[in-house]
């Protein structure tokens, strides 16, 4: 099962993270997610756990508990789902500022410049 965790504490480490859900069981995967150019924490992150009774247990506990000074939240990542309706657009159609030349008023408004 996967886990959802945010309002991670921007110290809060990848092993320390993993260390608070080993307590309930396996964990296969850990990994907070980083801002690539600050180089820093983005304050939230994934944890995978093989065992969904283990997983679940950790929810329950961790969930709203303190994690390096921050109350956390861990929720199970819920699978996408997929939309089948298809909006189907006539092309052809135009709409409101396309019909006006992509413009407000006549295109004479504005000041009057006198040289």
């Amino acid at each position: 099962m996967n886990i959802f965790i945010k309002k991670l504490s921007y110290d809060t480490t990848e092993s320390t993270l993993r260390t608070a859900f080993e307590k309930f069981g396996t964990v296969a995967n850990c990994n907070i997610v980083m801002d690539t150019v600050a180089r820093k924490s983005k304050g939230f992150g994934f944890v995978e756990m093989l065992d969904d009774a283990e997983a679940n247990a950790a929810i329950l506990a961790l969930n709203n508990s303190k994690l390096d000074g921050r109350a956390i939240t861990a929720k199970e990542v819920q699978p996408k789902q997929e939309n089948t309706e298809v909006d189907v657009v006539d092309t052809n159609e135009r709409r409101g500022s396309e019909r006006r030349g992509n413009h407000r008023g006549s295109r004479n408004t504005g000041y009057n410049r006198k040289k």
